[in-house]
């Protein structure tokens, strides 16, 4: 036998002997609010179940999720929520704040990727090193990517001054730090707010082609994030830049992103949710934050709209899409 051969049976077997003496004791069962129509968070889903089964519990084994979307109401949020506590499941993942202020009371274990809210802040962790309570995970701190994102377009444009922040309600944290960091770099910002669902799209590029904005910031939130193609489109059908935080806007053919990688999020937050579902307390487990970002270029985008940007800006990237 070969030893590539014999390393990766001798894997398979300690991995299947781990899952049947978890899978002996019980079925685990967590509930998890993700969302489902962004393609980021597709791929950040099946990145998430893979190292759950490296860590040795695999759905169909000794496994059960009850996946739930985030992009939905918080009362319809909190009737999910309710459902998961009545059913006893062993943990709740959830990335948005409704989900968490839902569950945070329950004494069920919550294992959280906060990326559009500071759990500190809104008082559901002590700090980051010891998050007391039930809650613990991942923490993005959405507020200082913002700021990044402005300073990126500032520079990839040093000669456009009005920006557009694309926001809803979700995104309110984000919007506020990245309004103030570029009234600080000089610029002029377009306050576009997404209120009503759904959300107009079309009407809000027709408004910001109205008053000459020159380039615009799209915020993270799961209600924007599951628009994602027809909002690239719109930016590629008006000539706009465009800035978004996941790689996924700029496979589509955004011009830019810069973000978190989340597929590598997503497998630190299975790997906590392993440590709580063998009995670790989340209080004991200190809040992570993510150590892998990326920056992505869209050449093919940059040409069809018309600008050219600088060797700096394409030095910079992680990635150029050509």
């Amino acid at each position: 036998m070969r030893r590539r051969e014999f390393l990766v049976g001798s894997a398979a077997i300690l991995w299947a002997q781990g899952a049947r003496a978890q899978q002996a004791g019980k079925l685990y069962r967590i509930g998890l609010f993700t969302s489902v129509n962004n393609p980021a968070m597709r791929v950040a889903y099946r990145t998430f179940l893979d190292e759950l089964r490296a860590q040795g519990f695999a759905e169909g084994h000794n496994l059960a999720v009850d996946q739930r979307p985030t992009d939905q109401s918080p009362a319809a949020l909190a009737s999910n929520v309710a459902e998961m506590v009545r059913s006893k499941v062993d943990a709740i993942i959830t990335s948005t704040q409704p989900a968490l202020q839902a569950a945070a009371g329950t004494g069920i274990p919550i294992v959280i990727s906060a990326n559009n809210y500071d759990p500190i802040a809104h008082g559901y962790v002590r700090s980051l090193a010891q998050p007391g309570g039930n809650v613990t995970g991942v923490v993005l701190r959405q507020t200082e990517l913002a700021e990044k994102q402005v300073e990126l377009l500032t520079q990839a444009f040093p000669d456009r001054k009005r920006l557009a922040l694309q926001w809803d309600a979700i995104s309110a944290d984000q919007y506020s730090a990245a309004e103030r960091r570029a009234k600080a770099l000089g610029l002029e910002v377009v306050s576009i707010k997404y209120e009503n669902l759904p959300y107009d799209y079309a009407a809000a590029f027709r408004r910001m082609s109205e008053v000459g904005v020159q380039h615009t910031l799209v915020l993270s939130s799961p209600f924007i994030g599951r628009a994602a193609q027809e909002i690239v489109d719109l930016a590629v059908r008006h000539r706009l830049p465009a800035m978004f935080i996941f790689r996924s806007y700029a496979e589509l053919g955004g011009l830019m992103s810069y973000g978190a990688d989340t597929a590598a999020m997503f497998r630190q937050l299975a790997i906590y949710v392993a440590k709580v579902l063998r009995g670790a307390k989340p209080a004991d487990l200190p809040v992570e934050q993510p150590n892998t970002f990326e920056f992505v270029v869209n050449l093919k985008t940059a040409k069809a709209i018309g600008v050219e940007l600088p060797t700096s800006i394409l030095l910079r990237a992680n990635e150029v899409i050509e």
